[in-house]
C-alpha cells in the first residue's frame, strides 16, 4: 500500500488529522533544503509537501513567488530537487510521506513517464499538479495508478459541483481543498463557507480532504481539525525560513501541530 494511503489509515484509527507543511526546495539552497525536511519530520509532520519551483507558478501568492524565485536564480534543477528528497527520506527513522507540488509544465517536458519514475526512484509518494487541467488528466491519471503514484489534484470554492465530481475522480491519496478565492497567502481567518464546501465534498468522495491557502495560526488549526482530514501550511512556513531559518521552521511546525494533539 502506497504510504500516503497507510498514513490515512493509520490517522483515522486514531481520530487524529493530519498536519502537511509545504516547503520550497532549494530555499536557501538545495542542502538546507535536505535539513529542513529532516527537521519538520522529527518536528511532528505527518506530510511532507516538497515545493518544485517554477518560473510561473500557479495561484502561489508573493511569499512562494519570491521563494520559488530565489531557488531558480541559484540555478535549481529538477534533479537536484528528486536528489534532495532521497537523500532526506533514508535518514534513518524517517517517517512521513513525501508529495511533490509541481506544475504539469516540469512534468511534460521531461515526459510523463520518465518524471514518474525518477519520482519514486527518489521517495516521493505522491504528486500534486495545480494546473493539470481534469478534462486532459486522465492518461496521467492512469500513468499514476500504474507507478502507485499519488494524484493529488486542487478543488477550489469556485470549483462547480459537476467539475469536482470530476476532479475527486481523478484523485488519489487525499484532495486538495483551496480553503479560499485567490491565491496562497496567510490570511487573519478562514472563510465561513468552507465548512459547507467540504461538506459538499464528502459526499463525492472518501478519500481524505486536506485543506490549505491561508492556513496560518493555530486557531486555524482549531477550526479545521473538527471539519477536514489534513492542514497544509505554506507561506507561514516559507517566510518563517527566510527570516529565521531551520529552526524557527521547527518551532512554528511544533506550535501548528499542538492544537491536533489535544
Amino acid at each position: 500500500m502506497n504510504a500516503v494511503d497507510n498514513l490515512f489509515k493509520q490517522l483515522r484509527a486514531e481520530r487524529r488529522r493530519a498536519f502537511i507543511p509545504f516547503l520550497t526546495a532549494g530555499d536557501p539552497d538545495i542542502r538546507a533544503t535536505v535539513e529542513l525536511i529532516r527537521s519538520v519530520a522529527d518536528a511532528g509532520a505527518d506530510l511532507i509537501e516538497i515545493g518544485f519551483p517554477f518560473s510561473d507558478p500557479i495561484a502561489d501568492g508573493p511569499v512562494i513567488q519570491a521563494s520559488y524565485t530565489r531557488a531558480l536564480n541559484q540555478g535549481l534543477k529538477v534533479q537536484q530537487v528528486f536528489d534532495a528528497i532521497s537523500e532526506a527520506v533514508k535518514t534513518p527513522g524517517f517517517k512521513p510521506p513525501v508529495v511533490g507540488m509541481v506544475s504539469y509544465s516540469l512534468i511534460h517536458r521531461r515526459g510523463p513517464k520518465e518524471f514518474l519514475d525518477a519520482a519514486k526512484l527518489a521517495g516521493l509518494s505522491g504528486l500534486i499538479v495545480p494546473d493539470l487541467v481534469a478534462d486532459e488528466a486522465d492518461a496521467f491519471a492512469d500513468l499514476c495508478r500504474a507507478a502507485d503514484m499519488k494524484l493529488i489534484l486542487l478543488v477550489t470554492p469556485t470549483t462547480s459541483p459537476e467539475r469536482a465530481k470530476h476532479i475527486v475522480s481523478l484523485c488519489s491519496g487525499f484532495v486538495y481543498c483551496v480553503s479560499v478565492v485567490g491565491i496562497t497567502g496567510e490570511r487573519d481567518k478562514l472563510p465561513e463557507q468552507l465548512t459547507t464546501q467540504l461538506a459538499q465534498l464528502r459526499k463525492m468522495t472518501d478519500l481524505p480532504l486536506c485543506v490549505g491557502f491561508g492556513v496560518s495560526r493555530p486557531d486555524h488549526v482549531v477550526h479545521l481539525k473538527e471539519i477536514a482530514d489534513g492542514v497544509i501550511v505554506g507561506s507561514a512556513l516559507v517566510k518563517k525560513m527566510e527570516q529565521g531559518g531551520i529552526p524557527a521552521v521547527a518551532q512554528l511546525v511544533r506550535e501548528l501541530i499542538a492544537p491536533l494533539k489535544v
